[in-house]
């Protein structure tokens, strides 16, 4: 679940304040509130599946979604892992209270500690009443943390304290507040490395590590490829073209064959976009625009470098040519060039400031 990055880049610069600008963090609430408004509950997605991989990880979810333990959910960007999420909260007895989600690495760290724990009336200029964060609205329900590797070592202590205590502090509070949230925290990074580099406390990883769900990525569930396909095409031509489209038996070879390194989201974008620029019924392999493969001897690369000029200028070429490729989309850039999402946010940002273009996501929603 990743949202509003314009709005987090925007307020990049404000991470190394103490407190966040009141204009800035007042607007991405209003914006959290409009988006809340376009993207209701059930526009979530489904748990579907042919796989017997994702048979056994929903036998798991439902052994374990009565339990009140965190869950820790790992896999590649695109794979499902908040569609799990809400199956897990759906399935056990919080199904009547509040699922609340936010994107850890979508806001700079003081922005997210407003967010996550809230802040009183007056704790900073612009706080004109009091204002319930995340951990009191699923307060009784589910509190999804995605991409929980991006949080600053700082916000992590005061993670582990609300895991540990069941307790939170408002910014600007006089005392703590009690809650009972149960965790299920999201990432894509390898989140033991995480701990090893000293950038994920050990304590709060295992504090996690209850529950661990591993997501296989969608090149290694085939079935899975065929029903969503089936499924996504049955959506988008009754949605987009008011008919039910069909695809070729070599397109669906096409697409079974591809490695789809964006998983379930990417497979959902391609199918769409074939259902938007078809004008017939049948869609063929020729309507199933697929990224081109690397070349495969990997020395090849080496051949074109730009000699000559400076590293900065190379690293910057890279980095805008890598988001370009990937329509804008930070997340998976960031997978492509090895690097945390946090990174890549500030490398744009010095690229703004320097005066370069920089490719803004295409879709309506950035993942």
């Amino acid at each position: 679940m990743e949202h509003a990055k314009a709005t987090s880049e925007a307020l990049a610069h404000t991470i190394d304040q103490k407190t966040p600008n009141p204009h800035e963090y007042l607007s991405y609430i209003q914006e959290q509130k409009h988006r809340d408004r376009r993207m209701p509950g059930s526009s979530h997605g489904e748990f579907i599946f042919a796989d017997e991989k994702m048979l056994r990880i929903r036998g798991i979810v439902e052994q374990i979604a009565s339990a009140n333990v965190p869950v820790l959910i790992t896999g590649e960007s695109g794979t499902g892992k908040e569609v799990i999420a809400r199956m897990i909260h759906n399935a056990s007895i919080r199904k009547g209270e509040n699922f609340v989600g936010i994107n850890c690495a979508a806001l700079p760290s003081t922005l997210l500690e407003s967010e996550l724990f809230g802040f009183e009336k007056g704790a900073f200029t612009g706080a004109t009443q009091r204002h319930m964060g995340k951990f009191e609205q699923a307060n009784g329900g589910t509190l999804l943390l995605d991409e929980v590797t991006e949080t600053d070592p700082s916000l992590q202590a005061k993670l582990l304290r609300a895991l540990q205590e069941g307790e939170i502090e408002r910014l600007g509070g006089s005392g703590p507040v009690k809650v009972d949230t149960r965790i299920i925290a999201t990432t894509n990074r390898d989140i033991a490395s995480c701990v090893k580099d000293g950038t994920f406390r050990q304590d709060l990883f295992y504090r996690l590590y209850v529950i661990h769900l591993e997501i296989p990525p969608l090149r290694q569930r085939p079935k899975d490829i065929e029903v969503l396909c089936r499924h996504f095409l049955k959506q988008f031509s009754l949605d987009h073209a008011g008919r039910n489209m069909v695809m070729s038996a070599e397109a669906m070879n096409k697409l079974v064959k591809y490695p789809w390194p964006g998983n379930v989201r990417e497979l959902q974008n391609v199918i769409q976009r074939a259902v938007l620029m078809a004008n017939h019924d049948v869609l063929t392999a020729e309507d199933f625009l697929l990224e081109q493969k690397a070349p495969k001897n990997d020395s090849d690369w080496v051949k074109h470098l730009p000699i000559g000029r400076k590293m900065r200028e190379v690293e910057t070429q890279f980095i805008l040519q890598t988001l370009a490729s990937h329509q804008g989309n930070r997340t998976h850039s960031a997978k492509t060039l090895g690097i945390s999402l946090r990174t890549l946010r500030n490398k744009i940002n010095e690229f703004v400031i320097e005066g370069h273009e920089v490719p803004q996501p295409t879709c309506g929603k950035a993942l």
